[in-house]
């Protein structure tokens, strides 16, 4: 039982913490979790975005189990009681995983399989993740997006950027092709095989952002524009024009009322991301904000060492405040980051959408007085202060370039809430104990017959000391397990555990952000045979 000290101390802190805003009839509520984080926090009308077209779908259809919070504070019986059932019933409700498959009892893919999971503190969840494989051109591609003020950008980014990253890399002939069947109405060649991919679909939102794609394959098709990007030019290019089409959808004079209210709520909420490509040993990274990419290596002695293949976007990054500042008057030198914020609001300094960040004030004002109903859609009608010199925000990733080697075993890509909780080393230490438990070679069940209660006893203590059971099957349920149950000593502390699980809905943000983890794992014999057939 959830002692009555840990649940008073909890509720306490977190009322303590609270900062409302008031704004036009919402409440918009900050909060101040680790390194003083803030990002605005407002609810968006219900109502998912969609995918589109051109794909190829394994798993499609993706239920979410109820989880046992509380709505309120207010409610006379809240307690913080859950039984080890119920605990891993919230953990493990977003869990997914995908073994590649072999051909010939072969795996020629430098990745083995994935495994990923969610943990919302939001509702509804912010966070997106995908994952996939590009069809007409090499390579596979994993996602994991950070929405804020809403989800709705994050929604539509993790379902387009990946089109844009894969229509990109295409040769001129393959798009040719793709046109020439869309001209004709005609079957057209599947672009991704989507291994994870949220099951909502509004058809008038797909046929706009199907669209769009087009006339970014199209342009590039112009005979002006010369084809044969590399990945990092690719992933540049589809990060930045994915980002202007977000922003000229929401200026766009839409007829369909749901299809405008969406590309509002896509452009006024905000969203970062981190992909990665993996083609044979070529890893790229591409990330703008602050989700991470860290990869675990394994050292020839045997220990494990954590390479980060990004660096967070934000006022801790001196890099980032010198570009912020050189790309503004000197005037605004003491105010494009106040507080360790973008104009002391934003905690990102790149993300897709928040066009509060890139408008100019007089478009945001005709766009929203323009028939829109900010209040049904929760937009919040303010002027950042010391606004002067717009856009303050990008969304060009900075993009990072990996040869894989034999010894490195697995990439963790998650959103902040995951590094709020645990640094990269703490990250890859777990990853690596629990491929090592998994590891372990279980014992032959053959009993004797008829078994003896001794011979069963034995049995049992052989497993238990081989490790061969474990909390988590999926190691992102683990991850987020230690993030949000361990204790100064980094073991999992039940109590805290359960109290981070059923804190009511308007504390949850207050203690913790919305955390979504994908592991990669990767083929060390592929990566091996490589170096050998080209030596």
């Amino acid at each position: 039982m959830m002692s009555s000290t840990v649940s008073s101390r909890i509720l306490s802190s977190a009322r303590n913490s609270i900062i409302v805003l008031q704004g036009k009839g919402c409440l918009y509520s900050r909060y101040i979790p680790n390194r003083n984080k803030i990002k605005w926090k407002c609810g968006f009308a219900k109502g998912p975005l969609s995918p589109f077209v051109l794909s190829w779908s394994i798993d499609n259809v993706f239920t979410l189990k109820k989880a046992f919070r509380h709505t309120s504070t207010e409610e006379d019986d809240f307690s913080l009681q859950l039984t080890p059932s119920q605990i891993n019933d919230i953990l493990r409700a977003g869990e997914f995983s995908h073994k590649i498959h072999e051909f010939d009892g072969k795996n020629t893919n430098s990745v083995l399989k994935f495994e990923s999971n969610q943990l919302a503190a939001n509702t509804p969840n912010e966070d997106r993740r995908s994952a996939a494989t590009c069809l007409q051109t090499k390579g596979m591609m994993f996602g994991v997006f950070d929405g804020h003020a809403g989800y709705a950008c994050a929604q539509s980014v993790s379902q387009r950027l990946f089109y844009y990253i894969a229509v990109s890399l295409m040769s001129q002939q393959t798009l040719e092709e793709i046109e020439f069947a869309m001209e004709r109405m005609k079957p057209v060649l599947p672009i991704l095989q989507w291994y994870k991919y949220p099951n909502d679909i509004y058809q008038e939102v797909a046929s706009l952002y199907l669209d769009h794609l087009r006339v970014f394959w199209q342009e590039l098709l112009n005979p002006d524009i010369e084809l044969g990007f590399s990945v990092e030019e690719a992933l540049i290019y589809a990060f930045k024009r994915l980002d202007s089409d977000i922003s000229l959808e929401a200026q766009a004079p839409l007829e369909n009322e749901m299809m405008k209210n969406t590309a509002l709520q896509v452009a006024f909420s905000g969203a970062t991301a981190c992909v990665a490509h993996i083609d044979s040993v070529h890893l790229h990274i591409a990330n703008a904000g602050d989700c991470r990419a860290v990869l675990g290596v394994q050292e020839e002695d045997g220990m494990w060492t954590a390479l980060s293949l990004t660096q967070d976007h934000n006022a801790f990054n001196e890099a980032e405040i010198r570009r912020l500042k050189g790309e503004h008057p000197k005037s605004e030198a003491e105010t494009v980051i106040i507080n360790n914020r973008l104009l002391g609001i934003l905690m990102p300094s790149r993300a897709f959408g928040d066009v509060r960040f890139k408008w100019s004030k007089e478009l945001q004002h005709n766009i929203l007085e323009n028939g829109c109903d900010v209040e049904a859609l929760n937009i919040y009608q303010y002027a950042p202060p010391n606004y002067y010199t717009p856009p303050y925000l990008i969304a060009e990733p900075e993009v990072t370039y990996h040869k894989l080697r034999c010894q490195d075993k697995f990439l963790v890509i998650a959103s902040d809430g995951l590094w709020d909780m645990l640094n990269n080393e703490d990250v890859i230490k777990l990853v690596a104990e629990h491929v090592a438990q998994a590891n372990v070679q279980k014992p032959r069940m053959t009993f004797q017959k008829p078994a003896s209660l001794g011979y069963m006893q034995s049995l049992l203590r052989h497993r238990k000391a081989r490790g061969v059971s474990s909390y988590d099957q999926n190691i992102a349920t683990h991850l987020i397990r230690h993030a949000i149950g361990d204790n100064e000593y980094g073991e999992i502390d039940q109590e805290k555990l359960a109290a981070m699980l059923t804190l009511p809905e308007d504390l949850a943000r207050m203690y913790r952000d919305d955390i979504t983890v994908t592991v990669v794992y990767l083929n060390s014999d592929t990566i091996d045979s490589y170096y050998k057939e080209n030596e």
